[in-house]
């Protein structure tokens, strides 16, 4: 397999078009065509992790974290991420990144932290905005039911838990054929009327290309009329942070206790206790603190992040908890979705966790 192959595997995942504006995801170093000896999966990548991506005669990177965030306006090996990009280059290893792609997939970071804490009936906590589209296209009443088929086979016209949804209207459409034209029903030079059916579906902006591709792969019209519009409707399936319950409701003294465990963590920075039971838990991993109002608006019980400042703190109002078990720890588990990701989807391949280690807290 080619590098381009897996990231392709991986856009199934995490559509880097669901990445936020101010992230740098994708394909970092390297050649998209190469092919690929050894996939070595991290969190982090670091020298130490290039180091083992060599040992392991892995030449493909995938990390959660972007090692390239800003612009690099000279490669000297003054610091670690210039040193980290010399020698992947020097290695011929391509580093691809996923970060907020995967934030906001409905089976990214946030399912991970839920699923290792026992949290179900999972929702997005703060839903995206500007990932829909509209896509409007007029074809005769003869063609509609094939063409919306398509369309629908290729991810257009899915609403929430609903599938295969369109609105259409019946009209004439008229259009007159220039000379050098190959019309497929009218003359050429004489105006045409067709009765024709418009049809409107709205799609994820993630399929566009594909569903634009179906649309004129499927059309019978030498030039097919058709608009998009951007949309503001948020979609619920992609989005930040995760909202749940608990099979049963715990204690907070037990609660925290199992989110030490499940963690891996010896220590929260937390709100105070509030004397309640905690049924419902809101997670989202890394720096979340964004989501503080969201979560109190949903009205969960704590919500779980990372690098929650002091006076952020105050913005629980009394009326839930806040926990702040650290950005790594609430991140460490998704190295783990990612391998087990593309075992499934390529099990004949060499596919390794890293075990380097990428965390540069430490506490005493």
């Amino acid at each position: 397999m080619i590098v381009n192959q897996i990231t392709d595997i991986l856009e199934e995942l995490a559509p880097l078009a669901y990445a936020e504006d101010f992230d740098n995801v994708g394909l970092l170093v390297g050649d998209q065509n190469a092919e690929v000896s050894g996939v070595l999966v991290t969190l982090d990548t670091l020298e130490n992790v290039v180091d083992e991506a060599i040992a392991k005669k892995c030449n493909l990177i995938v990390s959660f974290h972007p090692i390239v965030f800003s612009g690099l306006k000279k490669i000297t090996g003054a610091n670690y991420v210039e040193r980290v990009v010399i020698k992947a280059i020097q290695h011929n290893i391509a580093i691809y990144s996923m970060h907020t792609a995967l934030d906001n997939s409905f089976f990214g970071v946030n399912a991970k932290i839920c699923e290792v804490l026992g949290v179900q009936n999972t929702k997005i906590l703060i839903p995206k905005k500007g990932t829909i589209k509209k896509l409007v296209t007029y074809v005769p009443v003869a063609n509609k039911n094939q063409l919306l088929q398509s369309l629908f086979d290729s991810g257009a016209g899915n609403i929430g838990n609903y599938s295969d949804c369109s609105f259409t209207v019946e009209g004439t459409g008229s259009y007159k054929a220039g000379e050098n034209a190959n019309p497929v029903k009218g003359d050429i030079g004489k105006t045409h009327h067709e009765p024709e059916t418009q049809i409107s579906v709205t799609y994820p902006i993630a399929a566009e290309k594909k569903i634009l591709n179906t649309l004129f792969k499927n059309h019978p019209y030498e030039e097919v009329a058709y608009e998009i519009f951007a949309i503001e409707n948020v979609n619920q399936n992609i989005g930040m942070g995760m909202i749940g319950e608990l099979s049963s409701s715990q204690t907070e003294a037990d609660f925290m206790k199992m989110l030490k465990q499940k963690m891996n963590v010896s220590v929260i920075r937390h709100t105070n206790l509030l004397g309640k039971r905690i049924k419902k838990v809101a997670v989202l991993g890394g720096s979340g603190a964004f989501a503080i109002g969201a979560a109190r608006a949903k009205e969960a019980d704590i919500f779980i992040t990372a690098d929650v400042k002091y006076h952020q703190f105050y913005e629980a109002e009394g009326k839930m908890i806040i926990a702040d078990i650290g950005h790594f720890e609430t991140e460490q588990f998704t190295k783990n979705l990612l391998v087990d990701y593309l075992k499934k989807k390529i099990p004949n391949f060499a596919i390794h966790l890293s075990e380097s280690k990428t965390n540069p807290i430490k506490y005493t």
